[in-house]
């Protein structure tokens, strides 16, 4: 503790982590073990920190002492004390790492955090951890010195509104000659955390291979280290059973769920590097935040020595993979902007993006029942990649999996395999919902015919579908854009057949509504996607298709362009305007109830919601009448 004679200041948290430490402090989570598999990750991470930076400042490590990691229980003091010789904090660090949570999400992250039952998988997701040590400390004091610095500091909470921070006492300065000192009073109910045996199994659980040694030491009897201190990825795959590539995954992913898939080789000839990646089997919650979108959790090492996890060493279609890319001819001192631009590193990441890709198309034949479980999760981060990743769009549609008008989790080589006589395309139809469009009257045609449908529900099916794109040579078809012609297919719906032939005149039909209508719409022609509906909206052959101008306009990137309005010249609605006057209020009327209908039925509002019901109101009536 500081000195008496050493200006104590209390510091407020920020509201975040006020409103964090209360659901510490207050709520138990069965999954207890947490705190100490984060605190030992964080000293990690800080032993990290100071080889990385020791090759440009060799004097950081000067005292030749390697970084480690030390466990001390004290059951005279009721404390639990975890100590690096890493990095180290000073006064604004402590202050900024412990103080406030700078990270994008941190809101919907606590509104799910207070909704969990366990929220253990969401800290580990979220990268909180310290603030976990309050499930089992009443109090927390840390005390840091940054590498070369004589500077000691000290902060102390109780997990309340805030926290003090001072000067270090001569004491302090002479235990700690570099690196962080974390001691936990421990709350009456969590005494069990003193026990060796209880500190071995959770080690042994968690963090055996944390690349430093963690020593335990213990109040009677010599230090000793109780993790193997290992680069797995090292090791041979025929050394390793499967348990330990569970734990390594839980170790360097900071997890709490199984891997869904586990890839661990040895690249050797021009360039040599170690892999051991990791596809998690449980979505975290921030995947689609906007700090996220570009950013994997691959962790770059050179020769066993961490050097970041911002390299981008997979693309942003692949950021749910974990892992570590281990190389043994990257130099030591690669800068950020070395990072962007070596043509060694974009070498490995062409290379294990292939890999990757490659291992995922083998789990998709081999164990679909797993693959089915990493695209349940990630499938639309995946999708992102069909328009982002040229050179592998092939392969990433192959893994795609779809829901159709015919059934769940269906792969484009089963739908060319089941396509009908005659059929050239493959058709898709973009929503927000599968019941939505499953109603949609786009569909009503190809379903008279049994032709099967994609029905695509994910935002980013919008943007992937934009580019021109085939299949096994058959070319992806929007139902709701540009001209369709199902004529070659026959009808197999027994009501559509029945549909009496329309006896209206097209042309003048057509130049009714569209003189109704006037700038509301680009076009009105008559549908070849109808048999039963009056009307439906669709976008020109050129341009965005509907749903993504929706989403572009959603975001200001955009104005929307005027729809065509299609026509089932053989139902009774339309043949009604036929038979009205041109011009009358009947077939004004009528053209904007075909218009407005049809918006109602794509998810959107009337233009003008007080006049549509008016209008209604008026034909309900004439009906009547």
């Amino acid at each position: 503790m500081p000195t008496t004679d050493t200006p104590v200041e209390s510091q407020p948290f920020q509201a975040e982590v006020s409103e964090l430490l209360h659901l510490m402090v207050h709520s138990v989570y069965s999954e207890t073990d947490i705190f100490l598999r984060e605190l030992i990750s964080n000293a990690s991470d800080a032993c990290d920190k100071l080889r990385y930076e020791a090759i440009a400042r060799p004097e950081l490590v000067a005292d030749g002492e390697p970084p480690k990691i030390r466990i001390v229980p004290s059951k005279k003091d009721t404390t639990l004390t975890v100590a690096d010789s890493g990095i180290g904090m000073d006064r604004q660090e402590l202050i900024d790492n412990l103080g406030t949570i700078a990270r994008s999400g941190t809101r919907s992250f606590l509104s799910r955090l207070t909704e969990a039952k366990d929220g253990a998988g969401l800290i580990g997701q979220f990268g909180v951890g310290f603030y976990s040590a309050f499930m089992v400390a009443e109090r927390i004091v840390v005390t840091s010195r940054r590498a070369g610095s004589d500077e000691v500091w000290t902060w102390s909470s109780s997990g309340g509104s805030g926290f003090e921070i001072a000067r270090g006492s001569e004491d302090d300065a002479k235990r700690i000659a570099r690196g962080t000192e974390i001691v936990l009073h421990l709350k009456p109910d969590t005494k069990k955390y003193l026990e060796t045996y209880e500190i071995e199994r959770v080690v042994g659980a968690y963090s055996d291979n944390i690349q430093f040694p963690i020593e335990l030491v213990p109040e009677e009897g010599e230090p000793r280290q109780i993790n193997s201190a290992s680069a797995l990825w090292q090791r041979s795959k025929s050394e390793l059973k499967p348990e330990d590539y569970t734990q390594a995954y839980k170790s360097i992913a900071g997890a709490f769920d199984e891997p869904a898939m586990t890839l661990h080789y040895r690249a050797e000839g021009r360039y040599s590097y170690a892999v051991l990646l990791f596809a998690p089997s449980t979505k975290p919650f921030d995947l689609f935040e906007p700090a996220r979108k570009g950013k994997g959790k691959v962790k770059l090492y050179v020769r066993r020595v961490f050097i970041t996890d911002d390299a981008d060493l997979l693309p942003a279609h692949l950021r749910f993979i974990r892992g570590v890319i281990d190389s043994e001819d990257l130099p030591l001192n690669i800068s950020r902007e070395m990072l962007q631009n070596n043509p060694q590193l974009a070498q490995i990441r062409k290379a294990v993006t292939s890999r990757v890709v490659g291992e995922l198309e083998s789990l998709a034949e081999k164990e679909p029942e797993s693959f089915a479980g990493i695209w349940d999760a990630f499938g639309p981060v995946i999708k992102e990649g069909i328009y982002e990743d040229f050179e592998r769009r092939e392969k990433l549609l192959a893994l795609s999996r779809f829901t159709t008008t015919t059934g769940e989790k269906r792969t484009l080589k089963q739908y060319i395999a089941d396509l009908k006589p005659n059929q050239t395309e493959i058709y898709f139809l973009i929503g927000d919902s599968i019941e939505r469009l499953k109603s949609n009257p786009r569909l009503e045609s190809a379903a008279a015919r049994g032709i099967e449908v994609l029905l695509l529900t994910d935002p980013v099916d919008a943007f992937w579908t934009s580019a021109p794109l085939d299949f096994g040579g058959k070319p992806l078809k929007s139902l709701s854009q540009g001209d369709v012609d199902f004529d070659p297919i026959p009808l197999l719906d027994e009501k559509a057949k029945d549909m009496p032939e329309s006896n209206a005149d097209e042309a003048v039909t057509i130049a009714t509504i569209k003189a109704s209508l006037g700038d509301r719409v680009s076009d009105v022609r008559s549908s070849q996607r109808l048999t039963t509906s009056a009307s439906c909206l669709v976008a020109g052959s050129h341009g965005p298709d509907r749903e993504l101008e929706r989403l572009l306009s959603q975001q200001n990137r955009g104005a929307r362009t005027k729809p065509i309005l299609e026509i089932n010249l053989r139902h009774p609605l339309v043949a009604a305007i036929a038979k009205a006057e041109a011009g009358s209020a009947t077939s004004n009327d009528l053209s904007l109830l075909l218009l407005e209908q049809a918006q109602i039925l794509d998810g959107e509002l009337p233009e003008d919601p007080a006049a549509f019901a008016a209008r209604l109101n008026r034909l309900v009536l004439q009906g009547m009448a």
